[in-house]
């Protein structure tokens, strides 16, 4: 079979199975089976593929129509301009949350110290560390396996001054920081049923869900944060787009200033950070 051919099948494939990027997911598949590029479809259409990499293209393709996340397929997700490596055991780094990561980065100065609280991949503190000089951090979570992908980032990275910890919130961490940062749970329990496929049975529930009105992680984090805040410290969150007010209420009541909203691209509001 042709490389054409085979990314015809794949894509059929997916349409059938209602994959919504069934072209994409096909072709960045075909990409990743065969160690090409976006170009060989046009340049190289016609060149035969290996009955191996056929037999695992296809049963990728296969996997991808069951909603299996391409990225838990691939191993991988691009996040500010870097390669993550990414498992079931956890969240799949989001452009959302780049968003998050650059407004700590306008924040960040030489030196500081970082807590990453919810940390999964370690996406965003090894970002953070990546793009600034002579900061150091820790990256906190509940999850043993998620932690491990964490560490495995930091090594391809190879960034050392990262430090990961299991933890529930803040239970272990000691000392204070100038930057407290979270990507937490935020979705409504009752919400989580109505999610896509991909994320409702495949992405770690532990990392979605965020009790009852999807506020518990914010009211444990706004709290708990203040004793470990340098003074003048701050607090970076990720929120749902419908979680503004009642998160900026959380860090005023709590003797944050200067709380801000920030809009994702899509104008919806996603990171709220004060002062401490």
């Amino acid at each position: 079979m042709t490389y054409r051919e085979l990314y015809d099948t794949g894509k059929r494939t997916l349409a059938r199975k209602g994959i919504r990027e069934a072209d994409l997911d096909a072709r960045l598949l075909l990409e990743f089976v065969c160690h090409t590029g976006r170009n060989d479809l046009l340049a190289h259409g016609e060149r035969p593929v290996s009955q191996e990499q056929t037999a695992r293209y296809l049963s990728l393709i296969q996997a991808r129509g069951a909603h299996r996340p391409l990225q838990y397929l691939t191993g991988e997700q691009s996040f500010m301009g870097l390669s993550f490596l990414v498992t079931p055991d956890v969240l799949i780094p989001r452009q959302d949350t780049e968003i998050l990561t650059e407004e700590v980065l306008k924040n960040l100065h030489d030196g500081f110290r970082i807590l990453d609280l919810c940390t999964g991949s370690g996406c965003i503190l090894l970002s953070l560390l990546h793009y600034s000089n002579g900061c150091t951090g820790v990256g906190t979570d509940l999850s043993a396996k998620a932690l491990d992908v964490a560490r495995q980032n930091a090594l391809v990275l190879q960034e050392p001054n990262a430090a990961f910890l299991q933890s529930d919130l803040f239970e272990k961490v000691e000392g204070q920081f100038e930057i407290i940062v979270s990507n937490p749970p935020y979705i409504r329990s009752d919400v989580i049923g109505t999610l896509m496929e991909e994320v409702r049975l495949h992405e770690p529930l532990m990392a979605l869900d965020g009790g009852s009105d999807g506020l518990s992680f914010y009211r444990r984090i706004v709290k708990e944060s203040r004793r470990h805040l340098c003074g003048g410290g701050q607090l970076f969150l990720e929120i749902g787009y419908d979680q503004r007010e009642a998160v900026t209420a959380l860090l005023r009541e709590a003797g944050f200033r200067n709380v801000t909203a920030v809009p994702d691209y899509a104008g919806l509001d996603r990171v709220v950070y004060g002062e401490y």
